[in-house]
């Protein structure tokens, strides 16, 4: 095994941090690299890494070694698809050759380097615990420029901040919708259905109004339809009355914002977006005026959150809040299992080495 010397391993450190800075909350990738070292130091003769420079070797098995991970400290697994998972030992990226300088320095020092990148794993999953703790608070106390700054001010949480503005619209939508109490009407022509009775059944399950109960009223609601494909032209949320919501807290130049409705199925969209990009959109909306119906910019938002949690503080603060922390715990879960499993790899117990080694970080009191 080469020894790699002290500046080269500063040089591998910051291409790790530089990666490690551009990954979401979940650091699936560094996980991945994670696992890879793990199993090149203890198990390397049984996965055929001796050298890690043909990635075909692990590409596909260290997604299995991954995602058992990331099920058991945070219940999901990755989702994306297999072409951004793979670009993962691009060059831009960590390739086999960085791969397997860093594989050294893991091995000469006893696993350092997974022990490090699971520590900006925990840092991560502090940042994400001090947010519910925050989102803990009474309505009287909550703030909504405080709970995004936690999220820009984050190192760990940044790259995550479109989600946070997307739980945000999300909260106070389906809050307001209730508290005015917009309900949706479902009816049936009658006498269109009872021309053709045989599907009376099926209509009533399917749609739940039938020849003996024509019409009936439900909630109106949005509901967050989850993780965004990689393009970030997924739908964010969909409604029971019509329209699908785009949540857009990225640089939304005119060919996203026309790919946005082109390649959305719904009638209707709304998008909500930065006041900088309002203008893009208000352009498309003399295009494709009859898809649009309408823009929420990030100021209106902050100003409807002021207004809820001010003037409607009773009606709306509790309840606001209360979506607010669902869906942070749905889209942010915090592992119970780390520490334990921080402990079963012996990372706890990894002496600090003689030589100066930029990789070993002594763990938080």
């Amino acid at each position: 095994m080469s020894k790699i010397d002290l500046l080269r391993m500063r040089d591998l450190k910051s291409r790790l941090d530089n990666f490690i800075d551009k990954q979401r909350a979940f650091m699936y990738k560094p996980i991945q690299i994670a696992e890879i070292l793990y199993r090149h130091r203890t198990e390397s003769e049984q996965h055929g890494l001796g050298d890690l420079g043909d990635k075909e070797v692990y590409r596909n098995s260290s997604k299995r070694w991954r995602d058992e991970i990331t099920r058991r400290l945070i219940g999901r697994i990755c989702t994306s698809s297999q072409r951004f998972q793979d670009n993962l030992f691009d060059e831009n990226a960590i390739p086999p050759r960085v791969l397997q300088e860093l594989a050294e320095v893991n091995k000469q020092f006893g696993g350092v380097v997974e022990r490090y990148i699971y520590q900006q794993f925990a840092k991560r999953q502090m940042a994400i615990r001090d947010i519910a703790a925050y989102l803990n608070c009474d309505a009287e106390g909550f703030n909504i420029e405080e709970f995004l700054q936690e999220f820009k001010q984050s190192k760990g949480l940044k790259k995550s901040i479109d989600k946070a503005y997307e739980i945000t619209v999300y909260a106070l939508l389906n809050a307001v919708l209730d508290a005015v109490g917009v309900r949706v009407e479902i009816s049936v022509d009658a006498e269109k259905l009872g021309g053709m009775q045989e599907f009376e059944e099926l209509i009533r399950r399917l749609v739940g109004v039938s020849l003996e109960q024509p019409t009936r009223h439900i909630r109106a609601q949005l509901f967050r339809a989850g993780v965004a494909n990689a393009a970030d032209r997924g739908i964010d949320m969909w409604a029971n009355f019509g329209p699908i919501v785009q949540v857009k807290h990225i640089d939304l130049h005119e060919d996203l914002a026309e790919d946005i409705v082109a390649n959305t199925t719904a009638d209707e969209v709304v998008i909500v977006c930065r006041d900088a990009d309002a203008e893009i959109v208000n352009r498309l909306i003399s295009q494709l005026g009859h898809r649009i119906r309408g823009i929420i910019r990030e100021s209106e938002l902050i100003e409807w959150y002021r207004v809820a949690f001010g003037k409607y503080l009773r009606e709306l603060g509790e309840a606001i809040l209360a979506n607010l922390r669902a869906s942070f715990r749905e889209e942010f879960p915090f592992s119970e299992e780390f520490p334990v499993f921080y402990k079963e790899r012996g990372y706890d117990s990894i002496p600090k080495p003689d030589m100066e080694c930029p990789f070993w970080q002594p763990d938080p009191q």
